[in-house]
């Protein structure tokens, strides 16, 4: 009894996943990396002895040459014949090189840092700033940042001019001068995602200054000048209007009782008199409610 068994197609979700491992399979690879370690020829081999075999004549003097040391925050990288070692970067302590065949280049582990220049961008509204950044970064795998790119650090930092020129193009003055941390972060997402097949991982971004035209900060000057001036005129106006409530409360109470008007006015001469003032004048009402007492 014979069966048959259907194998499902995959979907196109499936195609994408397989295609989005492929593609981050081969960024993670080195160049030449997958290639089988025993395909370096006949020709290869006969040096990788004669290497083999000076190093045996000359002993121990060639100890001197072969043996390399890098330091904890160091990696070595080792091409033989041109390619690479298996077993990734070398270090840190000692390691071993072979003449004549063998080279190395180190490659420093530790955080970057460097100033992004000043960029001249056009915002979304149309305004012209002047911003300048800092971006701290390292390597992630020195075997990548080796074989992957000619000068990881030289690219990172025109990817850099480039991320912030894009970035800031898409946002509004008000924004640039408010969102600072998200923009930050916005460029360290960006600049991440694309040097990480360069072995490079950026840790961090920070916007510095942003430098807008003297004409600009001059009508902004005066638009915050004539909002102040302003708010003065507005508290002013409420001081009179409370002014004026609590004056007609007080006119109300006196009105009622005419000696208490009376005691006003000495007071106020008590007042006057205190200043050495040598010419008083009393209002005609007071007058008249004297001589009307009288």
């Amino acid at each position: 009894m014979s069966s048959n068994r259907v194998t499902p197609e995959p979907s196109e979700d499936d195609t994408f996943i397989m295609a989005d491992r492929n593609k981050t399979a081969q960024f993670d690879t080195p160049i030449g990396g997958g290639e089988a370690d025993g395909s370096i020829g006949c020709c290869g081999w006969i040096l990788t002895v004669l290497a083999w075999g000076i190093l045996i004549v000359t002993f121990p003097f060639s100890v001197c040459v072969c043996i390399k040391v890098v330091q904890e925050y160091e990696r070595a990288v080792i091409f033989r014949l041109g390619r690479l070692l298996p077993g990734g970067a070398k270090g840190p302590g000692i390691f071993f090189v072979l003449p004549c065949i063998e080279d190395y280049t180190k490659v420093d582990l530790r955080t970057v840092s460097f100033d992004v220049p000043p960029q001249e961008i056009l915002t979304k509204d149309s305004v012209t700033v002047s911003v300048d950044a800092v971006v701290y970064y390292r390597v992630n795998n020195a075997t990548i940042s080796i074989a992957n790119v000619e000068n990881a650090n030289h690219s990172t930092r025109l990817l850099a001019q480039t991320t912030l020129r894009n970035v800031l193009g898409t946002k509004s003055l008000a924004e640039i001068l408010s969102d600072r941390e998200s923009i930050s972060h916005t460029m360290q997402t960006g600049l991440d995602e694309a040097t990480d097949p360069w072995g490079i991982k950026v840790e961090r971004v920070e916007i510095k200054d942003v430098r807008l035209p003297v004409q600009l900060q001059r009508a902004m000057a005066a638009e915050a000048e004539a909002a102040r001036e302003a708010r003065a005129k507005v508290i002013a106006a409420e001081g009179e209007q409370n002014a004026s409530r609590a004056l007609k409360e007080a006119a109300d109470v006196i009105s009622e009782s005419p000696s208490a008007l009376q005691l006003r006015y000495l007071q106020t001469l008590n007042t006057i008199s205190a200043e050495k003032n040598s010419t008083i004048i009393f209002p005609q009402i007071g007058r008249a409610s004297c001589r009307e007492r009288v």
